[in-house]
C-alpha cells in the first residue's frame, strides 16, 4: 500500500510517500521567515506556488506506480497555510480516485517517532514553536492522547523564536539562541510550573530586558536553561505518575541537543529509556503524515462517525482518535 502525506501547517510545505511502513521519500520547502516572524497570507502563497513541484518530486522519488491513501494535516496550524495543504490533498484525490484522511498535527510527531523505534507506550513530550504539552496514550472514553500538562501560554519554539528576533539573531530560531548560549553563565531567571502545567511568557520577558544590561550570551543560556528545565520537572512528574517506561521528545524544539540530553538524563534516573526521532522527522514534515494517513486507512472500518475534510487552527490532539492502536 503506497500512501501520500502532505504537511503544511506552518512555514513548512512537505510531501511524504510510505510503502507499507517503509519511508520512500520526504521532500520539503521552506519559507525564509524575517525578522517579523510569519506572515500566514505570504506563508501560504509560497505554498501554493510551490505545492505542484514538492509532489512531483516526493513521487518521482518514491518511484511509486500508484496512490492508495492520501494524508493531509487538518491542523492546528495557521489556517491559509493549512488551506493550501487541504485543497492540494483534495485535487490529488480527485484525479487518483484514493481515500482522503485528515490528520492531527501533533499525533503524526508523535507516532512518526513510535514508529520509526518500534515503542508501545510511550510518555510524550511534544515541544513546538505553537506548542508545548505532556501526553501520554488513554482509553477512556476512546483511544486518544491525554494532555497531562501543559502550556498555559506560548510554546517553547515561540519563546525561542521571540527571544532570537529580540537578540537581533539570524535566522531567528531556537537554534541560534543555542549557539549564542555557548560559553554563557547561569542567572536566575523567572521559572513558573504548577504541577504538570508551566508558563514561559513571564521567562521571555524577564530574558527580552536583560538584552541590554547583560552579556547576551548570558541571557540565552540562563533563558533555554530554565525553559528546558521547566519542561524536564513537568514530564518527570507525569513519568512517575503515568509509570511508563519509554520517553520521546518530538516537535520541531526536540531537535535540540541539550533539550534531549536533559530529557535522556531525567529518564534514564527512572530507569526509563529516551527516544527522539532524527531532526528530518522533528521538522515538520510530510512523512509523518503519510505514516499516520497509512494506519488510518489500513484500520479504516475500527473508525467511528464519518470524517471531516475540513481544516481547523484549533485542532487539540485529545480530540483525534487513535483507532488502530
Amino acid at each position: 500500500m503506497i500512501t501520500v502525506g502532505i504537511e503544511s501547517s506552518a512555514h513548512t510545505f512537505g510531501v511524504g510517500v510510505v510503502e507499507d511502513g517503509k519511508i520512500l521519500s520526504n521532500v520539503k520547502s521552506m519559507y525564509k521567515i524575517s525578522d517579523k516572524g510569519i506572515i500566514p497570507m505570504k506563508v501560504a502563497d509560497f505554498h501554493q506556488k510551490n505545492a505542484a513541484r514538492v509532489i512531483r518530486r516526493a513521487l518521482k522519488e518514491s518511484e511509486a506506480e500508484r496512490i492508495d491513501a492520501i494524508g493531509y494535516t487538518k491542523g492546528p496550524g495557521l489556517g491559509p497555510c493549512l488551506r493550501v495543504g487541504q485543497l492540494s490533498a483534495l485535487t490529488l484525490s480527485r484525479i487518483t480516485g484514493a481515500p482522503l484522511y485528515p490528520v492531527n498535527h501533533a499525533a503524526a510527531h508523535i507516532e512518526v517517532t513510535r514508529h520509526l523505534f518500534g515503542l508501545h507506550d510511550p510518555l510524550v513530550v511534544y515541544v513546538s514553536g505553537g506548542n508545548s504539552q505532556i501526553l501520554g496514550l488513554e482509553n477512556v472514553p476512546r483511544r486518544h492522547y491525554h494532555v497531562y500538562g501543559e502550556t498555559f501560554d506560548i510554546g517553547v519554539g515561540n519563546m525561542l523564536d521571540s527571544f532570537a528576533r529580540a537578540a537581533g539573531l539570524k535566522p531567528a530560531w531556537g537554534s541560534s539562541v543555542a549557539r549564542l548560549s555557548e560559553g554563557g553563565r547561569y542567572m536566575r531567571m523567572p521559572y513558573t510550573v504548577k504541577g504538570m502545567d508551566f508558563t514561559f511568557t513571564g521567562l521571555l520577558t524577564n530574558a527580552i530586558g536583560l538584552l541590554k544590561s547583560v552579556d547576551k550570551r548570558d541571557v540565552a543560556f540562563s533563558l533555554q536553561e530554565t525553559a528546558f528545565s521547566m519542561i524536564c520537572e513537568a514530564a518527570e512528574r507525569a513519568l512517575l505518575l503515568t509509570r511508563k517506561r519509554e520517553v520521546i521528545a518530538c516537535g520541531g524544539v526536540a531537535q535540540s541537543t541539550r533539550l534531549k540530553k536533559m530529557l535522556g538524563l531525567m529518564a534514564g534516573s527512572h530507569r526509563a529509556k529516551f527516544y527522539a526521532a532524527p531532526d528530518e522527522f522533528n521538522s515538520d514534515n510530510g512523512a509523518m503524515i503519510a505514516v499516520v494517513a497509512e494506519k488510518m486507512h489500513s484500520n479504516a472500518r475500527r473508525s467511528s462517525g464519518t470524517m471531516d475534510y475540513g481544516v481547523k487552527q484549533r485542532y487539540r490532539i485529545e480530540d483525534f482518535d487513535i483507532y488502530w492502536r
